[in-house]
């Protein structure tokens, strides 16, 4: 796992998984809030994966060019700023035109019947 990795477990569940992972997450609401399209998540995502693999090199020694690791934070990342992304703007189109569309659950909205 290490080797994958690039680093030991802990350090990437403490930088990757949790600082990075919320930080992806309030990206991909951000994008979403300012009714930006889809793929400035993905080219954000891949900048906080950048980021993600500094800090594991600065901070606990880990290796800096892991491409096996920059590859599973960038589809770690992209996927918790997806959901952030999909969950706002689900949000967004359910409050802002409740005449239009109702949500479905919460990763769905649809058409209001007679609309």
């Amino acid at each position: 796992m290490e080797a994958w990795l690039g680093t030991s477990w802990l350090a990437y569940l403490t930088v990757a998984i949790s600082l990075m992972g919320g930080a992806a997450f309030a990206t991909g609401r951000a994008v979403a809030n300012t009714w930006r399209p889809l793929w400035q998540v993905l080219i954000y995502c891949l900048l906080l994966a950048l980021t993600s693999r500094f800090l594991i090199y600065a901070l606990f020694e880990g290796e800096l060019l892991s491409a096996s690791g920059l590859v599973t934070d960038v589809l770690w990342l992209t996927a918790v700023g997806l959901v952030g992304y999909r969950l706002t703007q689900v949000r967004k189109m359910t409050t802002q035109y409740p005449w239009l569309y109702e949500r479905r659950d919460p990763w769905r909205y649809r058409r209001r019947p007679g609309s």
